[in-house]
């Protein structure tokens, strides 16, 4: 087992971008899965002690996610993603945003381009998020986005290594 993976999370305010590179030691084929199944999402997505709860998920071009992060006291604070284009197993890139309970965004939003390549038994995952506005990408960071998008990649890798033994 690899003890050092490769993880870069770097903010550029003045692009309006964020871009993270993370190593999984796992073949592809499941770090796409983890990324694109509802059911493996809601496993590691939300930073603990919080939750993901995914109340619908159809990931097509034109389809979406619609989901909350759940606080220990039960807090919902709901995130809608639509996935404006698929090549399976290599990019997928979506639009998210806040929204309500009922599914109305809050705008602006926020693209979201992740690429998934594969080497020397690794697999890379490029995230670029993209935000509409500044004060979003502010307001993001300020929610705990850096801590809290770290926490999940922490959660990815070990639940990587608990489905790659199976």
């Amino acid at each position: 087992m690899t003890t050092k993976l490769l993880f870069d999370f770097t903010v550029d305010k003045a692009a309006k971008t964020v871009f993270i590179t993370r190593e999984f030691e796992a073949e592809l084929s499941l770090v796409w899965d983890a990324f694109t199944t509802a059911e493996i999402l809601d496993q590691w997505v939300a930073p603990k002690p919080w939750t993901a709860r995914t109340k619908h998920m159809n990931f097509e071009v034109g389809g979406r996610r619609f989901y909350a992060m759940v606080s220990p006291e039960g807090v919902e604070r709901w995130a809608i993603q639509e996935y404006t284009s698929i090549t399976p197993k290599t990019n997928f890139k979506m639009f998210n945003a806040f929204a309500d309970k009922d599914e109305n965004p809050e705008l602006p939003g926020s693209d979201w381009d992740y690429t998934f390549s594969e080497q020397d038994g690794k697999t890379i995952v490029n995230i670029t998020i993209y935000n509409e506005s500044l004060a979003r990408m502010e307001k993001m960071i300020e929610m705990g986005f850096t801590e809290g998008f770290k926490m999940s990649m922490k959660n990815l890798e070990n639940l990587l290594a608990t489905l790659s033994k199976k």
